[in-house]
């Protein structure tokens, strides 16, 4: 293991490389100061100062990494009241339904096999592995691990660390699988989480992330997944070099469809074990793509200022011909897109949201937009309905479509597009 590689990072500036510690850095696009996007604000604090935040995306030139330049401290991005709740979104219910049963074969889990899941939210994708006759342990830091222990899902509340992984070893034994899906990309103490993962497993047991892929990011125009939550956005190729660094072997690599293209990567504890062609077919596809140069980032930063602008003047427009123009669905990335175009409650005066939602009542950080129950949608009938969780468009579209809205449907990346009914 090259145990001189640091990857632990500090809150502020970050001037090299996270996985290989280069310092040739090389910036990809600037979206500007901005608000934390999971820091919903209350009706009492519209009139208070908000604090935002430097969101760069650079990329290393040496393993393909491509990072944020500035990291904001865990403990206020991911505060008690984090909003998210994977369990109240069908698409991704069933995204993790699917994930379990295909991993429980593909490495013959059974009933003696623990799976601890990393950042493991409401408990979603381990409730899908306990339907699969697993043990399952959950590590989540934020209050969103009540629910999942009200659901039967045994969640720690803590972040996950090499001290806890011992703990955790002590009390419960060594994991056969673990699993981070859409938060390995989030943590700062990388090499504290590594650490971690290598003790708690097996030998040989089997380390599952799934992450926003950095070659989706930038084929499909995905800026609005830049937020300071996503300190990382992974190649597969930082990905081999990271694990090998670590005592680990990539033996797998799949692409899903999960959030526009993710990236599935398997590593297994020890080095030298058998790899599927899979891993060397997708690295050959990066390479043929051009995702180690510079050419494709600044086409994808043209791109992006192209969308951006082209969606600021149809809301100009909209508003200009007194037209209504409102949101739908408010992921995280909603706020990166609205922050980054200068949209604000003038122009789109609400976000409707599903009635499960923790996010009602709240409002979007830097624009204050006001997020309400979706039923005003079916109500008012508005000219225009900005699908802002555009990466699920289609059963989107047809959600709202069977409910009787009749609204123009808008989809605003890669390129602004209207849906046809």
């Amino acid at each position: 293991m090259k145990s001189d590689l640091v990857h632990d990072v500090q809150p502020g500036p970050l001037t090299f490389c996270q996985v290989c510690n280069s310092q040739n850095l090389e910036l990809v696009i600037d979206l500007g100061h901005q608000p934390l996007c999971d820091s919903l604000l209350r009706a009492d604090q519209l009139s208070e100062p908000e604090v935002t935040y430097p969101l760069r995306l650079v990329r290393c030139n040496v393993c393909s990494l491509a990072q944020l330049d500035y990291v904001v401290p865990g403990e206020i991005v991911y505060h008690r009241n984090y909003p998210y709740r994977a369990g109240i979104t069908k698409e991704v219910v069933d995204h993790h339904e699917t994930s379990a049963a295909e991993m429980v074969r593909k490495f013959s889990l059974n009933a003696d096999s623990l799976v601890v899941d990393i950042g493991s939210n409401d408990g979603t994708l381990l409730n899908a592995f306990k339907r699969q006759g697993t043990r399952v342990l959950g590590v989540e830091p934020t209050d969103i691990a009540d629910i999942a222990n009200a659901n039967g899902v045994e969640t720690i509340k803590n972040p996950f660390t090499e001290a806890l992984s011992r703990d955790l070893e002590r009390d419960y034994g060594k994991a056969s699988m673990m699993t981070a899906t859409n938060v390995f990309a989030h943590m700062a103490p990388l090499g504290e989480v590594i650490r971690g993962i290598r003790h708690l497993l097996d030998d040989r047991g089997v380390f599952m992330t799934e992450t926003h892929y950095l070659l989706d990011i930038i084929k499909g125009v995905q800026y609005d997944t830049i937020y300071h939550e996503h300190i990382r956005s992974y190649s597969l190729k930082s990905l081999v070099y990271l694990f090998d660094a670590n005592g680990f072997t990539v033996v797998d690599a799949v692409r899903v469809q999960r959030y526009a293209g993710s990236l599935r990567v398997f590593a297994a504890k020890g080095r030298g074990l058998p790899v599927a062609d899979s891993v060397s077919e997708l690295l050959a596809e990066e390479e043929s793509f051009g995702l180690h140069g510079p050419e494709v980032y600044k086409t994808f930063r043209e791109r992006s200022y192209r969308a951006k602008n082209d969606f600021l003047e149809l809301a100009l427009n909209a508003f200009a011909k007194g037209q209504r123009l409102v949101g739908n669905s408010c992921p995280g990335r909603s706020s990166t897109l609205l922050n980054f175009t200068g949209i604000s409650e003038d122009l789109m005066p609400y976000i409707a949201e599903q009635p499960t939602s923790l996010k009602l009542g709240h409002y979007l950080p830097g624009k204050h937009i006001p997020i309400v129950n979706n039923d005003i949608l079916f109500r008012e009938q508005p000219d225009y309905v900005v699908l802002l969780a555009w990466h699920y468009a289609e059963p989107i579209r047809k959600l709202l479509r069977e409910r009787g809205l009749k609204s123009e449907l808008i989809v605003p990346l890669p390129e602004l597009r209207v849906l046809e009914n």
